[in-house]
């Protein structure tokens, strides 16, 4: 069984920041890739970043210059600090990791985290 936890999400006037965080627990398992996705109220789910197994990060032009991606290998976790947050912002924030399993290569997600920015 994996779990992806995530946490830090909360109200936040415009302008502010926030870390949000996403530990991957279990059993057999190695990481790949990780990201984070966000879907606000009457919209898609979109990428808004995300981190390969070398550390590079890809980001939506709307995180970009505003939002870093990171991961700890050794705590299994992955972290968006996001900052000069933007009413636009709002969201359920959902953290995604590819595992290898078993020789197995797929996606989990995890229950997401609410971010609300006020203006």
């Amino acid at each position: 069984q994996v779990q992806l936890v995530e946490s830090g999400g909360g109200l936040v006037q415009a302008g502010g920041s926030l870390r949000l965080s996403c530990a991957v627990s279990g059993s057999m398992f190695s990481i790949n890739a990780m990201g984070w996705y966000r879907q606000a109220p009457g919209k898609q789910r979109e990428l808004v970043a995300s981190i390969n197994s070398g550390g590079s990060g890809n980001y939506a032009d709307s995180a970009k210059g505003r939002f870093t991606i990171s991961r700890d290998n050794a705590k299994n976790t992955v972290y968006l600090q996001m900052n000069s947050l933007k009413p636009d912002d709002t969201a359920v924030y959902v953290c995604n990791a590819f595992l290898w399993r078993g020789g197995v290569l797929r996606d989990y997600w995890g229950q997401g985290t609410q971010v609300t920015v006020s203006s």
